[in-house]
């Protein structure tokens, strides 16, 4: 079909409408091979029951001293990635559309699965406005998982723990939010607050739980290291809850550390931002797949390689993306999505490999 197609007599909507067509296309002709994909809800309901019941047999595993922490996390963060996309699949309503009872039931299972995140119900929001704007000043979802941000130590941590995006780099993400929330055109200042208020509350009460938790964890682990080279010794009680939380640790936070590192670094450098145009998604994502990052992506369920696919054809399940990747991956090369482009790790994730000229002109002002 694109063979006889002049990618360069193309227009960018031209090139994503014809990616478009050919991935919904491929979908069909999958889904009419093996008609038992036509059962969603059921498939969807099934990964998260199988998740679920491998996070748990993993950290069951490990309590009773059947499989070492280093092999515990590991398998528990890979489970989890598997909710992730469920989680993002739920949130464009692939699953239970016509029961959002057990939408919402599957969003509340997944989020406590794995509570590092902001509340799915509070991330439809962004995820939806995220579509319409990725890459623009208001795309808060990716702002907020460190796109954009210049590459170094303070983006490394913030990559791994979200509330540490928020709380080293204050001013920029109070600007991020009420960007975002005037995009929403609030119809009356009651509104506004209702949506400052929403995005001041959105860790609550999972996520917040969370890093406190996990942040105390980290803090008591450095007292007990550093009191006896000062001579003391750290308080009995500390060391007790310490075994509880190192248990804790291993079987939850540590695979959530691992898992939330991984897809927020694909994330946040296969997504451009700040010189794109709006809407416009031949310049919203690459696709980032280099052998180098499968470790990386071993825990993100390969989203650097077939993400992009979803920013062409929305409704199609993470798991027909990873079907049809490759033929996805052809038309997409064909038409000129970007395939590997490491000068964004120096771009801080712009676009265009030259400053514009807007830019060139703010610099020499």
């Amino acid at each position: 079909m694109s063979k006889n197609i002049n990618a360069n007599r193309m227009s960018d909507a031209q090139k994503s409408e014809h990616i478009r067509s050919v991935v919904l296309q491929a979908g069909i002709d999958l889904r009419q091979r093996h008609t038992w994909l036509a059962h969603q809800d059921a498939i969807g309901a099934t990964i998260m029951v199988v998740s679920l019941a491998g996070m748990i047999a993993s950290g069951w595993l490990y309590i009773e001293g059947l499989i070492p922490w280093w092999l515990c996390v590991p398998v528990t963060a890979i489970f989890a990635s598997f909710i992730h996309e469920l989680e993002h699949d739920l949130i464009h309503q692939m699953y239970f559309r016509t029961k959002p009872w057990a939408n919402s039931l599957m969003l509340a299972l997944g989020w406590l699965a794995r509570a590092s995140t902001v509340s799915p119900f509070v991330r439809r929001k962004l995820h939806l406005h995220h579509h319409k704007v990725s890459g623009t000043e208001s795309d808060l979802e990716e702002r907020g998982i460190t796109n954009g941000e210049t590459w170094g130590l303070r983006r490394l941590l913030m990559t791994a723990d979200n509330m540490m995006g928020v709380m080293l780099r204050p001013v920029t993400m109070r600007k991020a939010v009420r960007t975002y929330i005037k995009a929403q055109q609030p119809a009356s200042k009651e509104e506004f607050v209702k949506l400052l208020r929403e995005q001041a509350s959105s860790f609550l009460p999972l996520g917040t739980l969370y890093y406190f938790v996990f942040h105390a964890w980290i803090v008591m682990h450095v007292v007990m290291w550093s009191t006896p080279m000062l001579g003391l010794s750290g308080p009995q009680w500390m060391a007790e809850l310490l075994q509880k939380l190192d248990v804790f640790g291993v079987v939850y936070m540590l695979p959530s550390l691992l898992r939330t590192f991984c897809i927020q670094f694909i994330s946040s450098n296969m997504h451009y931002y700040g010189d794109v145009e709006a809407r416009n998604a031949m310049q919203q994502c690459q696709v980032l797949n280099p052998w180098w990052l499968m470790p990386l992506q071993l825990f993100c369920f390969n989203f650097g390689s077939t993400h992009a696919i979803h920013h062409f054809a929305v409704k199609e399940p993470f798991y027909i993306r990873q079907w049809n990747a490759r033929i996805a991956h052809d038309v997409m090369r064909k038409m000129g999505v970007r395939f590997n482009d490491f000068g964004t790790f120096k771009r801080a994730n712009r676009f265009h490999l030259t400053p514009t000229a807007p830019t060139q002109h703010a610099r020499t002002a």
